[in-house]
């Protein structure tokens, strides 16, 4: 029987590291600072304001879809962003701080003024990370967690939903819900009728075509597939000599960029 502590744990972060850089992939997934025995992370500022936005919605899923607006948006959001705030959020000023932030709250406001999904039913699967076994024989397994999993009581299946702080739309050819699709269906029993980014900077909630589960599992395992080899031939080097993917881990590995504190996960945190 496959080892679930000897297998390769893959979520849709770290297959995308893999697609943009495998240097990227090793620096993010696999390095530990020699010093410390720790994982490394980079902070910028759009990545504390999709963290701290993604918290207030979060924290949503634990209330009634009745009570979810019943403490303004702005509220939560000054607790959630005390975590990411100064250096903690690599912001390099006050000024840089309060630009992201108030981009956050200007989302949370459109959240209350066209909540969709949020005052509708929704299912939390019961595990504290999702996962299932992608391929026991190949000894790799799928994880990750869901943003939003809205709940039809009308043919009792489920929409996936992800939300989207940034204000490009998420590239056509991404794996993300192709991944949440497979993690849906072998975590939960409902059948799961469609996929949606919900692009908070714009409120506009965009269907996504979702492939079959036989082509999902097709295009993610031939991915995974790719890390194990490059796992099991130690190739991680960068294809172009050095990219925007990992040239910022780069600094962290060669005392370049400035250590801000311990993050989630044990995860050191650096601002570069």
């Amino acid at each position: 029987m496959a080892d679930k502590f000897k297998a390769l744990w893959l979520s849709h972060s770290s297959i995308n590291d893999f697609l943009r850089c495998r240097r990227a992939y090793y620096l993010n997934n696999i390095y530990k600072n020699p010093e410390t025995g720790r994982k490394i992370s980079i902070v910028n500022p759009y990545l504390a304001l999709g963290q701290a936005v993604h918290d207030v919605l979060e924290s949503l899923y634990e209330l009634p879809a009745e009570k979810r607006l019943e403490i303004p948006l702005k509220v939560v959001f000054e607790v959630k962003w005390r975590k990411v705030s100064g250096e903690m959020g690599g912001f390099k000023d006050n000024a840089e701080e309060l630009e992201f932030k108030e981009r956050g709250v200007k989302m949370l406001k459109t959240v209350e003024q066209s909540p969709g999904p949020i005052l509708e039913k929704a299912i939390k699967i019961d595990m504290d990370l999702p996962w299932y076994w992608l391929s026991q024989e190949s000894e790799i397994i799928l994880c990750g967690k869901i943003d939003w999993i809205k709940y039809n009581q009308e043919d009792n299946s489920v929409d996936i939903i992800d939300f989207k702080t940034g204000k490009s739309d998420e590239d056509i050819n991404s794996l993300q819900l192709a991944i949440y699709r497979l993690l849906l269906e072998n975590c939960q029993k409902r059948q799961v009728r469609k996929a949606c980014y919900w692009y908070l900077d714009r409120g506009e909630l965009v269907d996504y075509n979702l492939p079959t589960s036989e082509d999902a599992k097709k295009r993610v395992l031939d991915v995974a597939l790719e890390v194990k080899k490059a796992r099991m031939q130690r190739d991680y080097l960068c294809q172009k000599g050095g990219c925007y993917a990992c040239r910022d881990l780069e600094k962290v590995v060669s005392g370049e960029a400035k250590f801000v504190g311990v993050g989630g996960y044990n995860k050191e945190l650096y601002m570069v």
